[in-house]
């Protein structure tokens, strides 16, 4: 690290264009500057900056310096960041990837707690629908609501169930008649989470019993969100979390479609990177996660597992 200090310390003269600039940004007297730029100077056998009362520029070596040694220097820092801040349990910066309806709904309250008992854990939040591979997707971990993953190498935590409901406004069965068994949905009436036109299955259980229907694809989206807003204006049925359309449950701007049926969970679960062990800071934020997810109603954590 010390043996960088020179360069460190010609780089911040050429950014701040001056001996006394480059003082006060490193906190160092201008005196100390003149004489790491000297012996630097004579390390290298190359004078790399022209002085004159007004100015500091660069020699054709200080600029050839200069442009080898600082993306080394960035990406040294960037490294050592990078190790330094899952190193230690409660001090460093995370990167979190979210889908979209969970952040906006969850992730803001869940924040503000995590940051009132870890004040010193930054958070980089990034909220998506879109399937993430997590060794591409630049994060120390994932948070998804689905199946267990087929990739026998991707590393996992299931956190709890998360209850499901197909719900529809009320005054959808003003214009179509309530169903009373799943064999009675129409395509066209059911809208569908999914990926490019893809019709969504929905699987309906009962005592012994199992249905599946398939969805329309008049109208797909990869947003809860967007879907729930279609079926508050009485556009179709959707499928969704129970923390999605809990608040409408409770105000009657929904009902449970088939309230008769259940429809089987999906899971809240943690993605990492093939991790031999958790670092300690994520493992900090699972615990925490996993305490906070605890306390909500709308998962289901005794039989998550």
């Amino acid at each position: 690290m010390q043996t960088m200090k020179p360069i460190r310390v010609f780089l911040t003269v050429v950014a701040q264009g001056s001996f006394a600039g480059a003082a006060r940004r490193l906190r160092m007297t201008p005196a100390s500057i003149t004489r790491i730029i000297a012996q630097l100077e004579a390390d290298l056998g190359q004078q790399l900056l022209l002085r004159t009362t007004r100015q500091v520029s660069l020699t054709g070596a200080g600029a050839m310096v200069a442009a080898r040694y600082r993306p080394v220097i960035e990406e040294f820092d960037r490294v050592t960041e990078e190790v330094t801040r899952t190193t230690r349990p409660d001090r460093g910066r995370l990167a979190i990837n979210a889908p979209m309806s969970f952040g906006m709904r969850l992730m803001p309250g869940l924040v503000a707690s995590f940051r009132l008992a870890y004040p010193n854990i930054a958070l980089d939040v990034h909220l998506t629908d879109a399937l993430v591979d997590i060794l591409d997707a630049s994060c120390d971990l994932a948070i998804r609501i689905s199946d267990p993953p087929g990739d026998k190498s991707t590393i996992w935590r299931r956190i709890c169930h998360v209850p499901r409901q197909v719900v529809a406004a009320p005054g959808l069965f003003d214009r179509i008649a309530r169903p009373a068994h799943p064999g009675d949905l129409q395509p066209d009436q059911c809208l569908s989470y999914g990926h490019k036109g893809s019709a969504e299955i929905w699987t309906f259980t009962r005592g012994g019993m199992r249905r599946t229907v398939r969805a329309g694809t008049d109208v797909v989206s990869n947003n809860g969100e967007f879907l729930y807003a279609l079926a508050l204006s009485g556009n179709g049925m959707v499928n969704l979390p129970d923390f999605l359309v809990r608040d409408g449950l409770d105000r009657g701007t929904v009902d449970i479609v088939l309230p008769d049926w259940q429809i089987p969970p999906l899971n809240l679960m943690l993605y990492y990177p093939p991790y031999e062990k958790l670092p300690p800071l994520v493992e900090t934020f699972t615990e925490f996660f996993e305490a906070y997810i605890r306390d909500l109603d709308s998962f289901d954590f005794g039989t998550g597992g």
